[in-house]
């Protein structure tokens, strides 16, 4: 039977731009000279991103608060913030959802800018109370999480280690560790390969710290009722425990595909990560579809600036503009490859995990009764993993890395959804599939 509701409201646009983050912004203040109606739908309560996550205690860089007032004085653009994708019903419509109401927006081009999210690692104690992604602790602090007077350690890979920590101390927190598991040789060719690009240098030497060792990889954490130490390894000095109040991890980003891979765009391997496949002109496989930032491949926010200004121009039709910036891309695609190369994760971290070990944590299923699977579908299948509250957005690349496996393309709904923004799904998604078996 046919259960799509006819009442919901159905708005429309030109150019539908999903994510406010940097790529995201900076597609639709380039869209905008053509005068095409646009509307820039975000989950987050403000435009930003992750990385320029606004809140009580958030200090936005100049870059996003020039951006986000360019916004607000072009009459064409409209910002949703709070709403999320539920799904696509049928070609050139997307179905949302805020905290008030569902409705569906149709469009005539769609630029994807949907980020990326942290790669969570398992091992034992990474469930205590205390423990969070590296990001994480950034986005808790800018939202008025206090930790003046804690002691943190940091661990895993990449500079985000670095900023997390800056945020951290200006909050009051006391960084006792940063625990990167790059060595000192792929972190100090990192360095020395900075000045290509002057204002990445200048912003490491900001980020400096003295809790920082390379060569170092959390091991466990140890509490009862919360986090109480963690154990780290570092090269042949072996492990050592460290006191603390609060752990961050982060493994580096993965891509948001979910919606693109839902709306048939092909992906493409990147850094070892699955990503949304692009041409020049930031086009996906689909036509009328663009894609920019991190969900093509994780690079930081001066290549999302690029990549989403040309999605912006060519959505628009302004190849010319389009073209002009694909030297400054070229520029920006080396440093992410450089950074890819430098804190590319080792081998000993797939081995973190302990049998008893979470590694679905919605589902409370462990790492031994994963390992004797043979792919994502069939562990998902045995066990349910990945089908708790986060779809497996977190579990599904922790697998990846671990067993090699690659999760299925998403079904409808995207999120959890109302029952009321549900009915307006088309009739060709069965009643069991609706919510993945949850």
């Amino acid at each position: 039977m046919n259960i799509k509701d006819p009442s919901m409201a159905v708005e429309h646009c030109d150019v539908l731009i999903i994510g406010a983050g940097p790529a995201g912004m900076a597609a639709a203040l380039a869209a905008a000279p053509s005068g095409a109606s646009i509307v820039i739908v975000d989950d987050n309560p403000a435009p930003g991103g992750q990385i320029w996550r606004d809140g009580p205690h958030a200090g936005l860089p100049a870059a996003a608060t020039q951006r986000r007032s360019a916004i607000g004085r072009c009459a064409n653009i409209r910002l949703v913030s709070g709403a999320r994708v539920v799904a696509a019903p049928q070609p050139f419509e997307l179905l949302l959802e805020d905290a008030e109401r569902g409705w569906r927006v149709t469009w005539k081009k769609l630029i994807l800018c949907t980020g990326a999210r942290e790669l969570l690692l398992p091992f034992p104690g990474w469930t205590l109370p205390g423990v969070t992604g590296a990001g994480g602790l950034q986005a808790l602090i800018k939202s008025g999480l206090p930790v003046a007077g804690e002691r943190i350690v940091i661990a895993g890979s990449g500079p985000l280690l670095l900023a997390a920590a800056a945020t951290a101390t200006k909050a009051g927190g006391r960084v006792v560790r940063i625990a990167e598991q790059a060595s000192l040789k792929a972190v100090a060719g990192f360095a020395a390969q900075l000045a290509r690009w002057p204002g990445k240098a200048a912003q490491s030497l900001g980020l400096f710290n003295a809790a920082y060792r390379t060569g170092s990889h959390i091991l466990s954490a140890q509490g009862e009722s919360r986090l109480a130490s963690v154990r780290l390894r570092r090269g042949a000095a072996g492990a050592e425990d460290i006191a603390c109040d609060r752990l961050a991890c982060g493994f580096g980003l993965v891509p948001n595909t979910e919606l693109g891979q839902h709306l048939g765009c092909a992906l493409v391997m990147r850094h070892g990560t699955a990503a949304l496949a692009v041409d020049a002109a930031q086009a996906t496989s689909v036509p009328n579809i663009y894609a920019a930032g991190e969900a093509t491949g994780v690079g930081g926010s001066d290549r999302a600036l690029i990549q989403g200004a040309i999605a912006g121009h060519a959505a628009a039709g302004a190849t010319a503009q389009a073209d002009a910036l694909r030297p400054q891309l070229a520029r920006w695609e080396a440093f992410a490859a450089t950074l890819h190369h430098s804190f590319a994760l080792a081998g000993p971290l797939r081995q973190l995990a302990a049998p008893g070990t979470l590694v679905c944590r919605c589902e409370d299923v462990a790492h031994s009764a994963l390992a004797p699977h043979k792919d994502w579908a069939t562990a998902k299948l045995h066990t349910r993993c990945g089908m708790g509250a986060c779809q497996g957005r977190v579990c599904g690349a922790a697998t990846q890395f671990l067993f090699g496996w690659t999760p299925n393309a998403p079904r409808p709904p995207l999120s959890p959804v109302r029952v009321a923004t549900l009915a307006a799904l088309a009739p060709s998604i069965p009643t069991s599939d609706a919510t993945h078996g949850t």
